[in-house]
């Protein structure tokens, strides 16, 4: 139960390391293609790697963030 709790209270940190990371492959293809791509086609692959990367972290954020654990029932039966 304390281990469910706390991966629930992580999850935004993971949201938002999730869009640094990919911001950070998305800088360093900027750089790799510097010399090789013109800007417009350089930079319209930065922002559809920008853009994978905030859709990602938004829809782990909205479907890992708001869930709850529910309380466990009480047992129906004793062992004596």
């Amino acid at each position: 139960m304390i281990l469910t709790t706390l991966l629930v209270d992580l999850v935004p940190v993971f949201g938002i390391a999730f869009f640094l990371v990919v911001a950070v492959i998305a800088f360093i293809a900027y750089k790799m293609l510097k010399k090789t791509v013109k800007m417009a086609v350089r930079m319209t692959i930065v922002v559809a790697i920008l853009l994978i990367a905030l859709i990602g972290s938004i829809a782990l954020l909205m479907f890992a963030g708001g869930k709850e654990s529910s309380p466990k029932p009480a047992p129906t039966r004793t062992n004596r």
